[in-house]
C-alpha cells in the first residue's frame, strides 16, 4: 500500500511539475494563457482518459502490479523527454506520451486496494493512497520552483522523470498482487465482463453518475487552481518562483495530504450510520470551499491570499477518496478496475479536458479589461460557478446511494 501511494505520488510530481514551469515556458515559446491550458490539461488528458479503459480491462483479466510497473516505466521516460523539446508541439506530444503512461497507475491500483481492504475500511484506505496526489504536487512545486531559477525548466523535467525508472522496478519485485475477493470473502468467478456491460451496470446506478459528475466538476476547479495559481501569485503579486513553489508546495503538499486522508477517514465514519449522510456531509464541505477559495483570489496582498488558501486546500480534497471507495463498492470484483476507468475518464475529461482551458480562455476574454489581473477574475468566476454545481450532484447522488450499494454482488 505505502509503494502503491509513493506510485501516486511520483504521478502526480510528473503530471503537475508542468504547473510551475508554465511561466518559463510561456516566456520562452510566447504562447497565450489558452495555449497554456491546452498544453497542461487537454494535451494530456486525450490520451490519459481514452487509454485508462482499454488499460483497465487488461487489468481486470492481468496481473495489476505488473501493468502498473510498465506503466511508470513509460511516463518517467516521456516525462524526461519533455525537457529536450525543441518548440511548443514538441513539448505537447511528450505530455500526450505521458498521459500514455499514467493511464495505467489507477485503475489496477484501485482494484488492488479494494482486494486489500473491506468496504468499512476503503475510503480511508483511499484516502491514504491519494495523499500521494498533494506528496506529488508538493514535491514538484518546491524541486521545481527552485529548479527552472536556478538550472532551467528543461532540466526541471529530466530530474523528477529519471527517478521513476527506478520506481517501475521496484514496484515490480516489491508489491504483492492479492486475490480478487480477498477483503470481502467474495467469490472470484474469473468471468470478466466487457466494457459494455460494465458501463451498462453503472448506468442502472444513479448515484455513480451524479458522483463522477460531481468529482468531475470538483476536479475542474482543483486542477485550474493547482495549475494556474503560481502563474496567479506571480501576475497579481510579482513574486519569484522560489517563493511561489516553496509556499504552494508546502500548502498543497500537507494541508492538501492532509484533506485527502481525513476526507476518507471522515466518510468512513460518517457511513457507518448509512452512505447518504456522508454524501450530504461531502456536499456541505464543497459550499464551504467555494467561499474560501474566491477569498483567497479576491486576497489584496499574496500572505493573506496564501494563508486563507491553507483550509480549502483541504476541504477541496475531501470528496475523492469517498467517491473512488463507493465506485469500487458499487460492482462484481472483475469490474473494478473498469469501474474506476469510467469514473476517472469522466472525471478527467471534465476536469483536465475542459478546466486549464476554460480559465485560460475565460482569463483571455478579460484581459482586455483587467491585464495582468484576469487571470484572477478568471478564477473567481470558475470556482463560484463550478463547485455548487458539483455540491447538487452529491446531493442528487446521496438519494439513490444506499439502494444502488445493495445491489453490488449482481454480477458476482
Amino acid at each position: 500500500m505505502v509503494i502503491l501511494a509513493i506510485v501516486y505520488m511520483f504521478n502526480f510530481v510528473d503530471r503537475q511539475i508542468l504547473g510551475i514551469l508554465l511561466p518559463a515556458v510561456r516566456e520562452e515559446f510566447q504562447v497565450s494563457d489558452s495555449m497554456l491550458g491546452l498544453l497542461a490539461g487537454t494535451a494530456f488528458a486525450l490520451f490519459y482518459v481514452t487509454l485508462g479503459i482499454p488499460v483497465a480491462v487488461i487489468a481486470d483479466r492481468w496481473n495489476r502490479r505488473n501493468l502498473i510497473a510498465v506503466a511508470v516505466a513509460i511516463w518517467s521516460g516521456m516525462t524526461a523527454l519533455s525537457g529536450f523539446a525543441a518548440n511548443f508541439l514538441q513539448l505537447a506530444l511528450a505530455r500526450v506520451g505521458v498521459g500514455i503512461g499514467e493511464a495505467g497507475c489507477s485503475p489496477p491500483a484501485h482494484s488492488m486496494i479494494s482486494d486489500y481492504y473491506p468496504p468499512e475500511q476503503r475510503s480511508t484506505a483511499m484516502g491514504f493512497y491519494t495523499v500521494g496526489i498533494s506528496a506529488g504536487i508538493m514535491l514538484a512545486y518546491l524541486a521545481g520552483g527552485w529548479v527552472v531559477q536556478n538550472l532551467g525548466w528543461r532540466e526541471a523535467f529530466l530530474i523528477v522523470g529519471l527517478p521513476g525508472l527506478l520506481l517501475a522496478v521496484i514496484v515490480r519485485f516489491t508489491v504483492v498482487e492479492p486475490e480478487r475477493g480477498a477483503s470481502e470473502n467474495r467469490l472470484d468467478s474469473g468471468a470478466s465482463p466487457g466494457v459494455l456491460a460494465v458501463l451498462r451496470f453503472l448506468l442502472h446506478r444513479r448515484s455513480f453518475a451524479h458522483m463522477a459528475v460531481a468529482a468531475g466538476l470538483a476536479s475542474l476547479v482543483g486542477y485550474a487552481v493547482i495549475i494556474f495559481f503560481p502563474s496567479f501569485v506571480d501576475r497579481s503579486f510579482e513574486m519569484d518562483l522560489v517563493a511561489i513553489g516553496t509556499w504552494l508546495g508546502l500548502i498543497l503538499g500537507i494541508a492538501g495530504g492532509t484533506g485527502f486522508f481525513v476526507g476518507g477517514y471522515l466518510a468512513d465514519r460518517i457511513g457507518r450510520t448509512g452512505q447518504r449522510r456522508s454524501l450530504l456531509f461531502l456536499a456541505l464541505v464543497m459550499l464551504a470551499t467555494t467561499l474560501l477559495l474566491v477569498a483567497t483570489f479576491l486576497a489584496p496582498t499574496p500572505a493573506i491570499a496564501l494563508l486563507v488558501f491553507v483550509i480549502p486546500a483541504a476541504t477541496a480534497n475531501f470528496y475523492l477518496a469517498p467517491v473512488l471507495a463507493q465506485t469500487q463498492s458499487l460492482v462484481g470484483l472483475r469490474m473494478r478496475a473498469v469501474a474506476s476507468a469510467l469514473l476517472l475518464f469522466v472525471i478527467n475529461l471534465i476536469a483536465l479536458g475542459i478546466g486549464p482551458w476554460l480559465v485560460g480562455q475565460v482569463s483571455d476574454m478579460l484581459e482586455a479589461r483587467f491585464a495582468e489581473e484576469s487571470l484572477r477574475y478568471s478564477l473567481v468566476a470558475v470556482c463560484a460557478v463550478i463547485l455548487p454545481w458539483a455540491a447538487l450532484h452529491l446531493v442528487a447522488a446521496s438519494r439513490h446511494i444506499e439502494d444502488d450499494l445493495a445491489r453490488a454482488t449482481e454480477s458476482d
